[in-house]
Order: structure tokens, then C-alpha cells, then sequence
């Protein structure tokens, strides 16, 4: 009986290692993918600093793998003017892997061309308290529930 209790203790042990372990590792890849990231946007050297007046962000976050969107949205505040304005949308409900990816167009003033993309899977919802989180160093930021599960943002630099 003491033998049978030391050997399920002997495995508890065991198991709460290796969770601690799995848990470090874990760590140690989000932030190599996160440092990986700063890197590869650093070296885009895509803009310069407040170069832009407005961006259309469009669901661009929603199919980013996590490391990704806080440095990307950190890189877009930069290259925005003071006063500048983000157009973004954002998913309210996972659709699964049905949920189309497109690559927007703006054809003309009064065009836009939803043009299908190869297929991205949705990687996340966020919900408001993520999106404000987001961009929270930006000045302001105003939500609008639209049509077909999405949440349209418009955020001021």
C-alpha cells in the first residue's frame, strides 16, 4: 500500500515537471515568433515615419499569426500621420475554416473588388477589449457592429 502511494506520488511529480516544462517552452517560442517578427518588420524598411494619412487595415489581424498583430500594429501607428485615421474590420464570430479571405481592391472612387485569395484559416476573434487593447496608444477608436459577423473600427492616431 505505502509503495502503491509513493508511485502515484513519483508521477504526479513527474507530471507537474513536464507541464512546467512544456509551459517554458511555450514561453520561449511566443517570444522568439515575437522577436522573429520585430525583426522581419524592422528590415521591410516598407515606410517612413507619419508617411501616411490613412490606412485600410481591413480584416488583415484576424488571419495574422498572434506574434504578428501587436508588433504590425505598433509599425502602422509609426508610419501614420498625427491625426491619421485606420480603417479596420474585425470578426465578431468564428465562420471555421469556411470563412473566406480576400484581398480588397479599391477599383475606382465608388468600386470595391473583393478578389478571393488563397485560403487563410481565421486564426482568432477578437473581441472590443482586445481591439481597444490593440490600439490603445492611439488617441481614439469607435466601433460599428456591420453586416455578416463583422466589427468595422475606425481608429485616429
Amino acid at each position: 500500500m505505502q509503495s502503491e502511494n509513493r508511485l502515484l506520488e513519483d508521477l504526479a511529480r513527474v507530471a507537474q515537471g513536464a507541464a512546467g516544462a512544456f509551459a517554458g517552452m511555450r514561453e520561449e517560442l511566443e517570444t522568439r515568433l515575437k522577436e522573429h517578427a520585430e525583426r522581419l518588420l524592422s528590415r521591410m524598411h516598407l515606410v517612413r515615419r507619419e508617411e501616411f494619412d490613412a490606412v485600410m487595415f481591413w480584416d488583415l489581424a484576424d488571419f495574422l499569426p498572434e506574434p504578428l498583430v501587436k508588433p504590425l500594429i505598433e509599425r502602422i501607428q509609426v508610419a501614420m500621420k498625427p491625426g491619421g485615421i485606420l480603417f479596420g474590420l474585425f470578426h465578431t464570430k468564428d465562420a471555421g475554416p469556411d470563412s473566406p479571405f480576400y484581398r480588397y481592391n479599391i477599383a475606382s472612387k465608388d468600386t470595391l473588388e473583393l478578389q478571393p485569395a488563397r485560403a487563410f484559416r481565421l486564426q482568432r476573434i477578437f473581441n472590443n477589449r482586445h481591439v481597444e487593447n490593440l490600439f490603445r496608444e492611439y488617441s481614439s477608436i469607435k466601433f460599428f457592429l456591420g453586416r455578416d459577423n463583422i466589427r468595422e473600427v475606425l481608429v485616429i492616431r
